[in-house]
């Protein structure tokens, strides 16, 4: 589906491509990938993640199969465009974590020939669009979404239900925190959570 060959220097051509899903669903582990893929043929690669995800490591891009690959953690998007040195392939895990100007920088980055790889949750615990994700997806030439496996029903799941009563945007967490739930299961997991908190 997509092309791993090197690009000739004279017609450089670059995309964007945006992995998404809920938590457990697979993201980074397909982020990775594909950047693998693309290091196997013998393109050079960058990583980026938020300097604030350091649940695995501090340093790099690890999914929850603890498959990793080294990263660079950076505060904001702006310095993805400062630390990126030439490269054929840039990665940039955990999207949502980072501020809205992430669009214009992965825009910049696939005009200048480069292929751009971007994973991370498309909605907040609440159920809700994660910005910047929504405007990454519109701008991508290639999205996908990928599923977990609903905890209580078996179907697939697209929501990230949050067990905890923090209503804090970004709560970094595990199983302890999250449960991957489909539409139906989502629904009820948060009138029994509404209902449990009145009583």
């Amino acid at each position: 589906m997509f092309l791993e060959s090197k690009p000739s220097k004279k017609n450089k051509t670059g995309w964007v491509e945006v992995v998404c899903g809920s938590m457990f669903s697979g993201k980074t582990e397909e982020l990775i990938r594909r950047l693998n893929r693309a290091k196997f043929a013998k393109l050079s690669v960058e990583i980026f993640k938020p300097k604030i995800d350091t649940r695995y490591s501090e340093e790099d891009v690890v999914s929850h199969n603890e498959n990793s690959i080294r990263s660079t953690a950076v505060d904001s998007s702006a310095n993805i465009l400062l630390l990126a040195s030439p490269a054929d392939v840039i990665g940039i895990d955990e999207a949502q974590f980072f501020d809205d100007g992430l669009v214009e920088v992965c825009n910049n980055i696939a005009s200048q020939g480069v292929r751009v790889i971007v994973a991370g949750l498309d909605m907040d615990f609440t159920g809700k669009p994660f910005s910047p994700m929504p405007q990454l997806m519109a701008i991508a030439e290639h999205v996908t979404k990928v599923h977990a496996i609903c905890l209580r029903c078996g179907a697939n799941a697209q929501y990230s239900f949050r067990k905890t009563l923090s209503r804090d945007l970004v709560l970094l967490g595990e199983t302890d925190a999250y449960e991957p739930l489909c539409r139906t299961c989502y629904n009820k997991a948060v009138n029994e959570q509404k209902l449990n908190n009145t009583l």
